[in-house]
């Protein structure tokens, strides 16, 4: 009975609720940047003595139904001069908007285009990227995930990781797309940064509740980020240069007003840093030498050509990789029994530990007529994971016939080709309709090992155990209206079916999505949602800080795909002089998902992983607080979030609820940028949050050997409860300060930052060891990042 009620709400939003025998026309276009030709995403087109108005989509697209005659359209967005256009309208129109940056407002630090409190969408926010790179960060590394962490809803995992864990909901449920394409493992440095280079991005969109339609495939989040198009008036840069990496973004056009092109790289040198000091290490060490390091690169590329007004293409691509490695030489002589004739042997060992994505996205923008736009997509996304020791030992001068030639590699990833096309139609000013389809194909490798032998240079023996290959089909369909029932009530009614076809397999789940928004004044309103989610993915992971051993595996015929409902609720408000406030609770329901058993993990290389799981449920529950400044010399926010995340598994815990591991009761944050002069400004970041839930013994003693006549040496622990102790609270001040110079060639800023201001042992992990003058074991806590003082220097040209 519900489903057909919320049918009938959804077809009802697309008939036109009234009818006016009144001719109408409408105006559409593109609303861009002025100085660079990037499309303009959520600028606001309005018309004020009708109260009508539009905002442009993620391509900077817009369209808008008016009666027949004479308008004032003002065209804005937000840290940009209005634009008012008076336009006769006797036909349909294009106009094509150009906005130049102003020098009145700043730019918002965190805010939807249109105003809170007027849209049906919410949790969500949109990241300023100048507001982004004012922040204090972790060694000078401006990242986009960081900044997301601070805001409520969204927590870290651990001290310094760029994962994010949103409304109780684990790493693997956050979609994040990069120019709509699926980025599966988003961390660099064993999690500590993300692999965004924010000079190659856009824009930022996350959704933390009330999930559109449009959206599918993961049940906590959508993190939509849209890397820059690329200056089509004139070539440019920008770039800098800090204390572990330095990076550079050039754009420009290719043909003027036509082509564009955008390029951006980033490289870490911690291995060449390093080469001195294993270089001294080797010194004194006879026969032999050890080399090692770890580095990560990124390399962002988009390309983009207008065809003609109605047709462009895009070419979106990123590359980034992390490599970890150690090698080491030795030799020895080997004598005979009577100790005159010596052989010379060489050894030789490497490990290696290294990840990377790769994905490709060629987009057609087309637009059909005034109100019907489309994009078609068609992309392709590789996640791998690969580790591995080898050995090699040979007598001098028979190197190609060793007498002893070993290896062992773990191999991980996802491998997918995809297709989409999505319609935007604009019926009337006030119905906004986005439909489409899109399909996937998975290749999985959840984790397989290979062994390789090779003995006196005879022939390979090659052995491969493990999880094999697994192949989906995901096949997906929505459609979602933003329409307005009355003056005050608005809504956006939305479905979304997605159908996983794996091992002779089908899953089918009917997503219903919906968001309404009920204006009480001119300064506030009230908001509701509910989404239904279905997400065919899990990660398997036991560890806390995003390394790449988290495994990405589909859902199977005997592991089911995860299920989640979400009921949001929320008062937004705006405030005099730039403030605004919004709070929202919510409640969230998750099945399916799963968990190692007792004593498996990631080294079970010999077993299945479907067979060292469990499979069980969680929950969430809380508030959030979110008080904004976003206009002035001084922005920022303060944000609160009061939480409880639990999970149950029949056969963990003794089948007991325990706490999710990142279940943290009170979350603060507070940042703030101010601006002093166009030659100074500072960011300060301000963070507390209660301790993380981790699992503790609370006893051990002495196992009795099988014969039972003496005790032996080896030690079990008990563990009372799952998660039941609690690490103390965590606390950081972060301080940074940016000193901008106008150049000949453009503009230079030092910036200067210190991570964790006063010093602050926060806990990275707990254990149980001896410290100094103590016979008893104790519980110490490990600590990974005191004060960091951090300088960069930063150009654009």
């Amino acid at each position: 009975m519900k489903l057909k009620l919320f049918f009938g709400l959804l077809l009802l939003s697309l008939c036109p609720l009234q009818l006016n025998a009144q001719q109408k026309y409408t105006i559409s276009g593109y609303v861009k940047n002025s100085t660079n030709g990037e499309s303009l995403i959520g600028a606001r087109i309005y018309v004020n003595k009708l109260q009508l108005g539009a905002i442009t989509n993620v391509y900077g697209f817009y369209s808008l139904t008016l009666p027949k005659g004479e308008h004032e359209v003002l065209y804005s967005f937000v840290g940009f001069n209005i634009v008012k256009k008076g336009i006769v309208l006797d036909n349909n129109i294009t106009v094509n908007i150009n906005l130049k940056e102003g020098s009145t407002l700043d730019a918002v630090t965190v805010t939807g285009k249109e105003k809170q409190h007027q849209s049906t969408e919410v949790g969500t926010v949109t990241l300023d990227m100048n507001k982004v790179k004012s922040l204090p960060v972790l060694l000078g590394e401006v990242d986009i995930i960081k900044t997301a962490q601070l805001l409520p809803g969204i927590q870290s995992g651990s001290e310094g990781a760029s994962g994010i864990y949103v409304r109780g909901g684990g790493p693997d449920q956050n979609l994040i797309l990069l120019d709509g394409v699926p980025i599966y493992n988003a961390n660099h440095l064993f999690g500590f940064f993300s692999v965004f280079n924010a000079d190659a991005i856009n824009s930022v969109k996350i959704i933390k509740g009330g999930m559109p339609a449009r959206y599918g495939g993961r049940l906590s989040s959508v993190l939509d980020i849209r890397m820059n198009d690329g200056d089509m008036k004139k070539i440019h840069g920008e770039g800098s240069i800090g204390l572990i990496s330095s990076k550079l973004m050039l754009n420009g056009p290719i043909i003027k007003d036509k082509t564009s092109f955008m390029i951006s790289a980033r490289r870490t040198y911690i291995d060449i840093l390093a080469k001195p000091f294993i270089a001294l290490a080797n010194k004194n060490t006879a026969g032999s030498k050890t080399n090692g390091g770890y580095y990560f690169y990124d390399v962002n590329l988009k390309l983009n050509h207008i065809i003609n007004k109605n047709n462009r293409i895009y070419f979106s691509s990123y590359l980034g990789n992390d490599k970890f490695y150690v090698d080491s030489e030795s030799q020895y002589q080997y004598f005979d029994q009577n100790q005159t004739t010596g052989k010379t042997y060489k050894d030789e060992q490497n490990l290696g530990l290294q990840w990377g994505n790769k994905i490709m996205a060629l987009r057609w923008n087309h637009q059909f007529g005034p109100k019907l736009f489309s994009n078609t997509t068609l992309n392709f996304s590789n996640y791998q994971f690969k580790t591995g020791v080898s050995s090699k030992n040979w007598e001098e001068g028979k190197e190609d016939t060793p007498f002893e030639n070993f290896s062992f590699a773990y191999l991980s990833g996802i491998i997918d080709w995809g297709g989409k096309i999505d319609f935007f139609y604009y019926p009337s000013p006030k119905h906004k309709v986005n439909f489409g389809i899109g399909e996937t194909y998975h290749t999985f490798t959840p984790g397989a090992s290979e062994i390789k032998t090779q003995f006196n240079g005879g022939n390979d023996i090659e052995i491969t155990f493990g999880s094999g290959k697994t192949y989906g089909h995901e096949f997906y369909a929505f459609i979602e209206d933003d329409f307005k029932l009355t003056k005050r009530l608005s809504a956006n009614l939305g479905l979304h079916f997605s159908n996983l076809y794996v091992r002779q397999k089908h899953y089918a789940v009917l997503q219903p999505r919906a968001a309404f928004n009920f204006k009480l004044n001119e300064k506030s309103s009230l908001k509701l949602s509910y989404s239904r989610n279905a997400q065919y993915l899990h990660l398997l992971s036991n560890t806390s800080i995003g390394l790449p051993t988290d495994l990405w595996v589909p859902a199977t015929d005997s592991i089911p795909p995860q299920l989640g409902h979400q009921v949001s609720v929320g008062y937004f408000r705006e405030l005099p002089k730039g403030f605004r406030l919004s709070t929202e609770a919510y409640y969230k329901t998750m099945d399916n998902i799963i968990e190692y058993k007792e004593g498996s993990s990631f080294f079970n290389t010999t077993q299945s992983w479907e067979k060292m799981v469990e499979v069980g449920k969680g929950w969430s529950y809380g508030a959030e607080l979110l008080l904004e400044k976003t206009i002035g010399k001084t922005t920022g926010w303060i944000g609160y979030t009061l939480s409880w995340t639990n999970r149950q598994f029949d056969n963990l815990n003794n089948g007991e609820v325990y706490p999710f591991r990142y279940d943290r009761r009170h979350d603060i944050s507070v940042a703030v940028t101010h601006k002093f002069n166009d030659k100074i400004d500072i960011g300060v970041v301000w963070v507390y949050g209660t301790g993380n839930a981790v699992t503790l013994a609370t006893q051990q003693y002495n196992a009795l050997p099988s014969n039972g006549n003496q005790w032996g040496n080896q030690t079990i622990e008990y563990i009372e409860d799952k998660n039941g102790y609690r690490m103390p609270a965590y606390h950081r001040l972060d301080i940074g300060v940016n000193i901008h110079k106008t150049k000949k060639w453009g503009e230079a800023t030092w910036s200067y930052g210190i991570y964790n201001a006063y010093n602050n042992k926060n806990p990275f992990f707990l254990d149980f060891g001896y410290i100094k003058n103590n016979p008893n074991k104790v519980l110490k806590q490990t600590s990974l990042f005191p004060l960091i003082p951090s300088i960069s220097y930063n150009f654009k040209f």
